[in-house]
């Protein structure tokens, strides 16, 4: 199923979107080919048929859903599979998940960017018009969503909001470098907090304080149900590495 816009003549994309959900992939696709610079905007509903169009268009930007049901495979692993396969072009994931692990996963895999599913079209855009830049784009609103933390349980050490935040982001995959860039303290400082972090957790290591964290509540993995004005224009890009993720950090406009 294809919708071409032919009298397009520069910065065109070329997308195909892949997501099992047919009603809003459909709505995706018309909203796309709607815009002056799309070229031809396919769609599949599988991710067997998105694997075949991707080696017959060869699509500029591939926009790939997380989750789809009845499939040992995920998102994540096919975006990899179409990275490898074909380098010059762009994925950028979608996901109504909330589990920290798909950052990692998804810049392991070479996609460009991770969005929230349940974010506007316009972020969407933003997502597929930038990433032709290098690096990992996440949503603000899902990198919040994947470092909240909740209200202690009782018995769970009292965090400052700053310890918080350090944790939300060792949660993440970050060492102490990129965790004190993104929260502009010096990087000495960063590594006091992660120290106090283990103090007030009784861990021997960063993991293992992620451990405990996760097992006494103080985690959150429920989507933030409001959207603060800087959430909402903002994203943050993590740059891919070849092996386990130790990205750094810097705000988009």
């Amino acid at each position: 199923m294809t919708t071409r816009r032919d009298d397009i003549q520069h910065s065109v994309h070329t997308v195909l979107v892949i997501d099992d959900q047919r009603a809003f992939a459909d709505l995706l696709q018309r909203a796309l080919a709607g815009q002056p610079d799309m070229g031809s905007v396919d769609v599949a509903y599988d991710l067997t048929a998105g694997l075949e169009l991707v080696e017959q268009r060869r699509p500029d930007v591939v926009i790939l859903d997380v989750g789809f049901d009845g499939d040992a495979r995920d998102g994540v692993d096919v975006a990899g599979e179409i990275r490898a396969a074909y380098p010059d072009t762009r994925v950028v994931l979608l996901t109504g998940q909330s589990d920290p692990s798909l950052v990692g996963r998804a810049a392991v895999a070479g996609a460009n960017a991770l969005m929230a599913k349940n974010g506007s079209i316009d972020e969407i855009l933003q997502a597929v018009r930038a990433s032709r830049s290098g690096g990992l784009t996440v949503d603000s609103l899902l990198l919040q969503a994947l470092t909240a933390v909740r209200a202690p349980v009782t018995g769970a050490p009292t965090l400052t909001r700053r310890e918080s935040d350090v944790l939300g982001m060792l949660v993440l995959g970050l060492d102490a470098k990129a965790i004190s860039e993104q929260l502009q303290i010096s990087l000495n400082t960063c590594r006091s907090y992660i120290k106090t972090l283990l103090s007030k957790l009784h861990a021997h290591s960063q993991l293992e304080a992620v451990a405990i964290a996760r097992r006494r509540g103080l985690l959150s993995s429920a989507w933030l149900d409001d959207r603060d004005e800087a959430a909402s224009n903002r994203t943050t890009s993590i740059a891919n590495s070849p092996g386990p993720p130790q990205p750094s950090w810097h705000a988009l406009s």
